[in-house]
C-alpha cells in the first residue's frame, strides 16, 4: 500500500463514522488524521516492537530445554539462566509499549 491508499483508507473510515454518529460532523479535519495516524503508529510499534522479545524468548525456552535434556542436573542454574535472558530480551518490549502509550496519550 502506498501512502495515498492509506490516507484515503483513513478518510473512508473516518467518513463511515461520522455517519454513524448524529452529533458529529461530515469534514475530516486535521486533528482527526493526526489522531488515526497516531493509532496507527502506536499499533505498528507494538505489532513490531513484540516480534523479537517473541522470538528471541521462544529461542531460549527452546535451547534451555535441550540443554535440560543433555544435563538433567543443571537444569536449576539453566532455567534461571534462562529466565534472566528472557528478562532482559523482554525490555524491548516494554520499551515499545512504553513508545506507543506516549504516541497514543502525548502526542494525539
Amino acid at each position: 500500500m502506498d501512502l495515498s491508499s492509506i490516507i484515503m483508507l483513513m478518510q473512508t473510515a473516518m467518513a463511515q463514522a461520522a455517519e454513524q454518529l448524529p452529533e458529529a460532523t461530515s469534514a475530516i479535519t486535521g486533528d482527526d488524521i493526526r489522531l488515526a495516524g497516531a493509532m496507527l503508529g502506536a499499533g505498528m510499534c507494538m505489532g513490531f516492537g513484540a516480534i523479537g522479545p517473541g522470538i528471541g524468548q521462544g529461542f531460549a525456552a527452546g535451547k534451555a530445554c535441550e540443554a535440560i535434556g543433555r544435563s538433567p542436573e543443571n537444569a536449576g542454574l539453566l532455567t534461571r539462566t534462562m529466565l534472566m535472558g528472557q528478562a532482559v530480551s523482554e525490555t524491548t518490549g516494554i520499551y515499545s509499549l512504553v513508545v506507543a502509550f506516549l504516541i497514543l496519550f502525548v502526542l494525539s
